[in-house]
């Protein structure tokens, strides 16, 4: 079976790879959202409002990780904010 290399190294082909990276970065990051208000909103914290909005405003993944691991044991959803913006 012969493979048409050009194409696998063209710009093309770099542009469809960057494109999926990027929606998958994007994928990641509203799941991460999504985990962080779950677990909020089954711990009662979080409704519609300012919280929701930061949240889901958010891109940066590290950010993300390490306000889910703080929603899991804040005493309110602020508190979640607390130690990343100092």
């Amino acid at each position: 079976m012969d493979v048409d290399l050009p194409f696998y190294k063209s710009s093309l082909s770099e542009e469809i790879r960057d494109g999926r990276d990027q929606e998958r970065a994007e994928a990641r990051i509203q799941a991460a959202a999504e985990n962080i208000l779950i677990v909020l909103d089954a711990r009662g914290f979080v409704g519609p409002g300012e919280i929701r909005e930061r949240v889901t405003a958010c891109d940066d993944p590290e950010l993300m990780r390490h306000w889910l691991a703080r929603a899991a044991t804040v005493s309110s959803a602020d508190e979640i904010f607390s130690e990343a913006d100092a």
